[in-house]
């Protein structure tokens, strides 16, 4: 993407760092970098109004590819289910944050409904002794022999041993600041109006119920002709009705 060699020290100097982060509209960023000092090592990091939010360096020991795993795999642009286990995402400020981060890279479009058959992909987050693993999983679905099918997983690669080397995270009031949602980016609900999944605005209107004897339709001489000649038919049965009726009057 970039034609020239970017000396780029994101804990250092974040300049660099938030300029391409601009040019390129992106307020997620991952940097991997391997020096000496810090072999193997992997920058994430989120962006706010230009700016570097949160920021955290992570130390890879070990890692497998999605090649080592032969196994099948889950389909490209499948939504992950996050897990996340162990009491530092619970109890520790520092992993809270790196959890939320991990959630922000991970989790794919937010949906309203979730189909069953639909979870195939289980993301596992495990802090534990100082170290964060990643585990990928493919979820099988099994029979069980009720409505409810057994679950089992199958790891299917990549997984990550990391280390938290560093980490530069905002403070308790940027990062509020951060999480609230402007009013234009609200979508407002008006009434009796909806959208379905492709995004088409639908609308429901309420209306009266119609006289369809008064509608206006197209007047044709053939069918003015025949609607006064049932008209007088009628007309003559109804009076004949009555003639009917009058003399039966009579006769008792």
């Amino acid at each position: 993407m970039f034609q020239r060699k970017n000396a780029l020290h994101p804990f250092e100097d974040e300049t660099n760092l938030e300029f391409f982060s601009k040019k390129n509209d992106s307020s997620l960023f991952v940097f991997g970098s391997h020096s000496k000092k810090r072999p193997h090592n992997l920058i994430m990091g989120r962006m706010y109004d230009g700016h570097v939010l949160d920021m955290v360096e992570l130390g890879i020991d070990n890692s497998k590819s999605l090649d080592s795993f032969h196994v099948p795999k889950c389909p490209v642009g499948t939504k992950p289910c996050l897990l996340f286990a162990g009491e530092p995402f619970e109890h520790d400020n520092e992993y809270k944050r790196v959890k939320n981060l991990l959630i922000d890279f991970f989790r794919g479009p937010v949906v309203e409904n979730i189909r069953l058959a639909g979870l195939e992909h289980v993301m596992m987050f495990t802090a534990v002794d100082g170290k964060l693993l990643i585990r990928s999983y493919r979820i099988l679905l099994k029979k069980s022999g009720t409505k409810t099918p057994r679950i089992e997983l199958e790891e299917m690669g990549p997984s990550f041993d990391l280390t938290v080397r560093r980490t530069k995270l905002a403070s308790d009031d940027l990062f509020k600041l951060a999480k609230r949602q402007p009013k234009e980016a609200k979508p407002k609900k008006t009434k009796n109006i909806s959208q379905d999944v492709f995004g088409t605005k639908l609308g429901r209107i309420h209306m009266t119920p119609q006289d369809l004897s008064t509608l206006q339709t197209r007047k044709m001489k053939g069918l003015k002709r025949a609607h006064a000649k049932d008209t007088a038919d009628d007309s003559t049965a109804e009076k004949l009705s009555k003639e009917e009726a009058g003399t039966d009057s009579a006769d008792e």
